[in-house]
């Protein structure tokens, strides 16, 4: 099916990487496989780092390896390193995300490494992706891009700068990331819009998060400076460490409503996505789940739109 914009699901990374109880791998995988009934095409599924630091990613390696059976599907996994990388591909990812912060203070507390270690560290990872699998994809997401918790303010020029120079290290994309719900609609319009000047075609998905309550008007206002892929987390889980109780993510199914509404094509079917929250609340029972369009239902006579647009 043509579509207009792709919906990057990263709730069960980003998502379970943020609560405390641990998801058992066959509720993941019921997960995954629902996501992918309602026409989810892209998810990021794992992250994959030490067990001993995130007993949640524990079995990336087998969550990796059951995604990656259903065609259609472009499995993701982040990586913070060249070891975490190597695992990626050799559990057959077919992209790789990697979290380069433009706060200094947020990398070193979030990766050990300056944000000048980490473009050495997407260079060091494009090598190693050129030698085992060329096919697979980087990005670079460009972490704490609107602004810091613990450094506050980051310079618009430093997160561009930073963006190129993960491009010119290897990476495919660079995207923007608000890691702590701090943008606004004309500072997303404004970077964005830098970002696709500087980068073309390398620039990336806007992964904004909805904290402060702006994360759908974020979205909109990067779609309208031509961004086509957007992260979400279903039922909006995770978020945001330094914003206990708040909705983290932008809610998948809140954007996806968002766009259908406007007439712009996901290729995801919102009851079936809808109906993807029963395996997400059978892994993860008491965890709150997020989302204006689940609990209104959706409006009397809508239908998705199917033909084409003039």
């Amino acid at each position: 099916m043509q579509t207009d914009v792709l919906i990057s699901e990263v709730g069960p990374r980003d998502g379970l990487q943020s609560v405390k109880a641990t998801m058992p791998t066959a509720d993941k995988l019921a997960w995954i496989d629902a996501l992918v009934a309602a026409g989810v095409r892209e998810i990021e599924v794992a992250s994959f780092v030490p067990a001993r630091l995130l007993p949640q990613m524990a079995d990336a390696a087998d969550v990796v390896r059951h995604a990656v059976r259903h065609a259609g599907l472009t499995v993701m996994a982040l990586v913070p390193n060249l070891r975490g990388a190597e695992a990626a591909l050799r559990a057959g990812v077919h992209k790789l995300t990697m979290p380069v912060s433009a706060s200094r203070a947020h990398s070193l507390a979030n990766v050990r490494k300056t944000p000048g270690q980490m473009v050495e560290e997407v260079r060091a990872i494009a090598r190693l992706r050129d030698e085992l699998a060329p096919a697979v994809k980087l990005e670079a997401g460009i972490s704490t891009a609107f602004g810091c918790t613990l450094q506050g303010e980051v310079p618009e020029d430093e997160v561009i700068r930073l963006a190129v120079a993960c491009v010119a290290a290897g990476a495919d994309e660079s995207g923007l990331s608000d890691t702590v719900g701090y943008a606004n609609p004309a500072q997303v319009r404004r970077l964005f819009r830098r970002l696709r000047g500087e980068l073309g075609g390398h620039a990336g998905a806007a992964h904004m998060h909805n904290t402060r309550g702006l994360g759908l008007a974020n979205c909109l206002a990067a779609w309208e400076e031509g961004v086509r892929t957007f992260d979400s987390s279903l039922g909006g889980l995770g978020g945001c460490p330094y914003a206990p109780g708040a909705s983290g993510n932008v809610v998948t199914e809140d954007l996806v409503f968002m766009f259908e509404a406007m007439g712009v094509r996901t290729g995801i079917d919102l009851q079936a996505l809808v109906a993807a929250r029963a395996p997400l609340a059978a892994g993860l029972p008491g965890e709150p789940l997020y989302g204006m369009t689940p609990d209104a239902g959706l409006p009397k006579g809508f239908v998705q739109p199917r033909a084409p647009r003039p």
